[in-house]
């Protein structure tokens, strides 16, 4: 089961370092309402945070403990030739739905309108600001 990035942090903090802990697909872990947390139904509830620092716990080492096993890094994929990179781009171009000659021209003189207009628009609005502000400080 592939795990997303917020899954594999919940899965972290509860100690599942691995990644591959069993996690409920159909329960985000931000929808959790505020009375499922603590019913002590022994659900996927966190377990309780130890207290850190100057706690008296009777050994004398007030520092905080720490897992005595590093996270396992995930096996790297082989890399993808060049060859099979440009077979799988050309399987996927396969897939596109490509417009035809008369929507790519529609579609082309929709966009020039589209620029001619406001190029125009933008012109005008121009010439209007700089003509009140030339009024405005009386340059002419």
């Amino acid at each position: 089961m592939a795990l997303n990035r917020e899954q594999k942090r919940q899965a972290d903090k509860r100690g599942a370092a691995d990644g591959d802990a069993e996690v409920d697909a159909d329960v985000d872990p931000g929808d959790v309402d505020a009375g499922d947390a603590g019913d002590g139904d022994g659900g996927d509830a966190p377990p309780p945070r130890r207290p850190r620092g100057g706690g008296s716990s009777g050994s004398g080492d007030s520092s905080p403990r720490r897992r005595s096993s590093a996270p396992a890094e995930p096996a790297k994929e082989p890399r993808t030739t060049p060859r099979q990179f440009a077979k799988e781009v050309r399987s996927e171009l396969r897939k596109v739905a490509w417009p035809s000659r008369k929507e790519t021209l529609q579609y082309s003189g929709v966009v020039a309108l589209t620029l001619v207009f406001l190029t125009t628009l933008i012109f005008l609005l121009d010439s209007a600001f700089q003509e009140v502000v030339l009024r405005l400080f009386n340059v002419k």
